[in-house]
C-alpha cells in the first residue's frame, strides 16, 4: 500500500519530462529564406541643355547727387534779396542769384579804381610827350648816345605800370560787385539754407547746402561673382575709347506703388572695399526730377532706397538647374550609362531662390535634382526624368 503511494505520483513527473522532450525535440524547424538584395535608391534627373544666355546682376543702393556742394560768400555784406526759391527743397536754375549782398560799397569801390585808371591814364600821356620832347632836344645836340633817364623812358614805364595796376584794381572792383550776387554754375536744388535777408555775412561764411539735379547717381556693391557677369568699365583711362556703358533698371517703391527708372554703369570706383570685399560701381540717372512723359512717376529723389538690375553680357555654355541640383561644395551629380553616380564640380555663374545657373555640364548629362540620403560615387541609382521646370518647382 505504502509503495502504490509513491509510484504513482514518479510515473506521472516522468512521462511529463518525456512528453515536454518530445515536443521540444520533436518541433519542425523553419527552412531558411533568402534575403532578396533591396533596389536601387531612385533618384530624379534632367538632361542638361547648355546654350547662350545674357544673366543680370541684381544689387541695392541709395540715391545720391552726383554733385553737392556748400556756397560760400566771397563778399562782406547784409543780405538784401533772397531768390523765391531760395528755401530747403527749392528748385532754382544755373547763375541764378540766389542771394543778393548789398553792393553800395562795392560800387563806390569800382568809382575810385575807375578815377585812377583816368589819373594813370593821363600821366602815361604827359611822359610820353616828354619823352618825345627830350628826345627832340638831344638829338639837336648832336649827340647820338643818349642817356635813357634824360629820354624818360624810367619814367613812362613807370606810368604804363602805374596804368596797368589801375586798370587791374578796376577789375578786381567788378569782381568783387559781381560777387555780391552769389549763384552757382548749375541747375539745382537747396538742401539746406543758411542765411536770410537783414543778416550780415562776411568772407568765407556758407550760406546754403545745394546739390546737382541734372543727374543722380547710385553707387552699387558687386560681388566678385557677379562681376564676372558685367561688362564694367574697370580699365578706361583717359584716351581710350569709351565702354559701351551697361544698362542698368532702377525699382523703388514709392507713396505705396512701386516705380522704375532707367540707368547707365558710368564707372567703378578706385578700390575695392576692404571690409566686404566688394567694388562699387556707380550708376547715372540723367534728369531724375523731370516727369516721365505719359505717366505719373514720382521724381528719383535723393535718399530713395533703390533695387538695381543691371544686364550682363552674354555667356556660353550655360545650364538652368533647379536649385536643389546644387550641392554645398559646388558639386552636382550626374547619372552615368550604368545608372551609377558621379560628382562633376561646376562653376556656378548666379544662384537664386530657385535656380543656379552653372558652365561646366556638357549637352545631354543627366543631372541628379532629387539628392539621395546617401550618395556614392558609383553607386547604382534608379533613374527618373522630370522635366527641368518641375524640378526646379519641386525645390
Amino acid at each position: 500500500m505504502f509503495k502504490h503511494r509513491f509510484f504513482l505520483p514518479g510515473l506521472v513527473v516522468v512521462i511529463g519530462i518525456a512528453l515536454s522532450v518530445l515536443i521540444v525535440t520533436g518541433k519542425p524547424r523553419p527552412a531558411p529564406v533568402p534575403q532578396e538584395a533591396p533596389p536601387p535608391p531612385a533618384v530624379e534627373v534632367i538632361v542638361a541643355q547648355p546654350s547662350d544666355v545674357t544673366l543680370t546682376a541684381t544689387s541695392q543702393g541709395t540715391v545720391r547727387p552726383r554733385r553737392e556742394i556748400n556756397i560760400v560768400s566771397q563778399a562782406d555784406g547784409i543780405v538784401v534779396a533772397v531768390d523765391q526759391h531760395f528755401a530747403d527743397g527749392g528748385f532754382f536754375d544755373a547763375d541764378t542769384a540766389l542771394v543778393q549782398l548789398e553792393d553800395a560799397d562795392y560800387r563806390l569801390e569800382l568809382i575810385r579804381a575807375e578815377a585812377q585808371v583816368a589819373d594813370a591814364a593821363q600821366l602815361v600821356a604827359q611822359e610820353k610827350g616828354r619823352a618825345r620832347q627830350a628826345a627832340r632836344e638831344w638829338r639837336d645836340l648832336g649827340n647820338s648816345e643818349a642817356n635813357e633817364l634824360f629820354l624818360r623812358k624810367p619814367q613812362l614805364a613807370g606810368a604804363e605800370a602805374a596804368l596797368a595796376a589801375a586798370r587791374a584794381n578796376v577789375e578786381q572792383a567788378k569782381l568783387d560787385l559781381a560777387r555780391t550776387a552769389i549763384s552757382v554754375p548749375f541747375n539745382g536744388r537747396v538742401r539746406e539754407k543758411m542765411v536770410d535777408v537783414g543778416q550780415y555775412v562776411t568772407r568765407g561764411t556758407s550760406v546754403a547746402r545745394v546739390y546737382d539735379t541734372d543727374v543722380a547717381e547710385v553707387r552699387l556693391p558687386l560681388t566678385d561673382r557677379q562681376v564676372a557677369l558685367l561688362d564694367l568699365p574697370l580699365n578706361f583711362r583717359a584716351g581710350d575709347s569709351a565702354p559701351e556703358a551697361a544698362a542698368v533698371l532702377l525699382t523703388a517703391r514709392f507713396a505705396d506703388r512701386e516705380w522704375q527708372w532707367p540707368g547707365r554703369v558710368v564707372r567703378t570706383e578706385g578700390s575695392i572695399d576692404v571690409d566686404s570685399r566688394v567694388i562699387y560701381a556707380v550708376v547715372e540717372v540723367d534728369k531724375p526730377f523731370e516727369p516721365a512723359s505719359n505717366s505719373d512717376r514720382p521724381p528719383l529723389s535723393i535718399g530713395l532706397f533703390v533695387e538695381a538690375e543691371i544686364q550682363g553680357r552674354q555667356l556660353s555654355q550655360v545650364v538652368t538647374l533647379p536649385r536643389n541640383a546644387l550641392r554645398n561644395d559646388g558639386t552636382v551629380l550626374l547619372v552615368d550609362e550604368e545608372d551609377r553616380l558621379a560628382t562633376r564640380p561646376v562653376r556656378v555663374l548666379k544662384s537664386a531662390r530657385r535656380q543656379v545657373w552653372v558652365q561646366g555640364l556638357t549637352r545631354n548629362d543627366s543631372v541628379v535634382v532629387s539628392q539621395p540620403a546617401v550618395a556614392v560615387e558609383g553607386m547604382a541609382v534608379t533613374v527618373r526624368h522630370v522635366d527641368g521646370l518641375l524640378g526646379s518647382l519641386g525645390n
